[in-house]
C-alpha cells in the first residue's frame, strides 16, 4: 500500500514541479524565438508542461483538507 504524503512532502514536491514548469517556460520561449526550431521537440515540451500543470493542480488539491458537510 502507498503511504500518503505528509504536507511537508507535498510542499517539497510542489516546489520541484513548479521549478521544472518554469524551466520549461524558458525553454519553450527560447525555442519559439528560433525560426528554425524543432517543432516536434517544442510539442513534446508543451505536452510535458501541461502534465506538470496537472500534477501541480492534483497536489494542491491534496493540500486542502476534506471538510465533512
Amino acid at each position: 500500500m502507498v503511504q500518503p504524503l505528509n504536507p511537508m512532502q507535498i510542499a517539497r514536491q510542489l516546489e520541484a514541479l513548479r521549478l521544472e514548469h518554469r524551466d520549461l517556460d524558458d525553454a519553450i520561449a527560447r525555442l519559439t524565438a528560433d525560426p528554425a526550431c524543432d517543432q516536434l521537440r517544442l510539442t513534446r515540451l508543451k505536452k510535458r508542461k501541461l502534465q506538470l500543470k496537472d500534477a501541480i493542480t492534483r497536489l494542491q488539491s491534496r493540500m486542502i483538507p476534506d471538510l465533512d458537510a
